[in-house]
């Protein structure tokens, strides 16, 4: 499973994955060449890259090459300038890497493709190199499609997310957050504390298995949330949600829930491109 994504920051696939990445809170990094240029100008600081000593652009692609455990490009054509000497570093350097032409397979074959090399390839780092937006104008756009529907692929497809759920109902945190006033408030600070693998597979449960969540999930809420809630503020927001008159501490937490899947269907929800 991608535990972190680099690129070399350039305008178009690089810049495309390091989005998802960001997006998805996914560590994120890479080498970039001296003063940090890009065609488009200086690259911005919130992109987290190193900055080599030289302005040389072979020395920052085989330097990510060599700090990941594979490399993928993706390009509509045959392979050229950066992306071809990508590939070359990769050979040198004994890295797994995959090349994916959009002009010959359609996106969704493309991330359910690189999804699996990756899994074929045990890929923790990856890096992400490609076309520019100068060279192709779709291709951020593509990339960003690409790689975030194979990450989320990835994680809808493990089983761990069930685990920390069912850890998470005993737990009692180190440092305890302020009592949510909402159901809002409520919602954002479990979506802080869960791990993106929760967040996806939450995102990806039809509404009519939200159900399934009130022993691990729901007590969690119970525990950690609702029990401090000694104003009431909550209870009364979530009242106000359901549009009942009516509900104890359990349904009040399966509102918080309802809510958080509303929430994360629109951000961690697998898309069919």
């Amino acid at each position: 499973m991608i535990k972190k994504i680099i690129s070399g920051g350039q305008v178009g696939a690089g810049q495309g994955a390091l989005d998802v990445a960001i997006k998805y809170g996914i560590p994120h990094g890479g080498w970039i060449q001296k003063g940090r240029k890009t065609q488009s100008g200086i690259l911005a600081p919130k992109y987290h890259l190193k900055e080599m000593s030289t302005a040389s652009f072979k020395n920052r692609i085989e330097q990510n090459v060599i700090d990941s455990h594979g490399s993928v490009i993706i390009t509509h054509g045959p392979l050229t300038g950066g992306a071809d000497y990508c590939l070359k570093m990769a050979q040198k350097h004994g890295r797994p890497c995959l090349h994916i032409d959009l002009n010959t397979v359609s996106e969704f074959t493309a991330a359910s493709r690189l999804n699996a090399w990756i899994k074929e390839n045990d890929i923790e780092v990856l890096n992400v190199s490609g076309s520019r937006t100068s060279e192709d104008s779709s291709i951020y756009k593509d990339t960003m499609d690409i790689i975030e529907s194979a990450v989320v692929l990835g994680l809808v497809k493990t089983h761990s997310a069930g685990q920390w759920l069912d850890r998470k109902k005993d737990d009692t945190p180190e440092e305890p957050l302020p009592a949510p006033a909402s159901v809002d408030e409520a919602v954002g600070q479990l979506i802080v504390d869960m791990p993106l693998k929760v967040r996806v597979s939450i995102a990806n449960m039809e509404k009519e298995d939200l159900e399934s969540l009130n022993s691990t999930l729901g007590v969690s809420i119970q525990n950690r949330i609702l029990i401090k809630d000694v104003d009431g503020k909550l209870f009364a927001s979530c009242l106000s949600v359901s549009g009942k008159d009516k509900l104890d501490g359990g349904g009040a937490a399966f509102v918080i829930i309802e809510k958080l899947w509303e929430k994360l269907q629109k951000t961690h929800r697998m898309r069919i491109i």
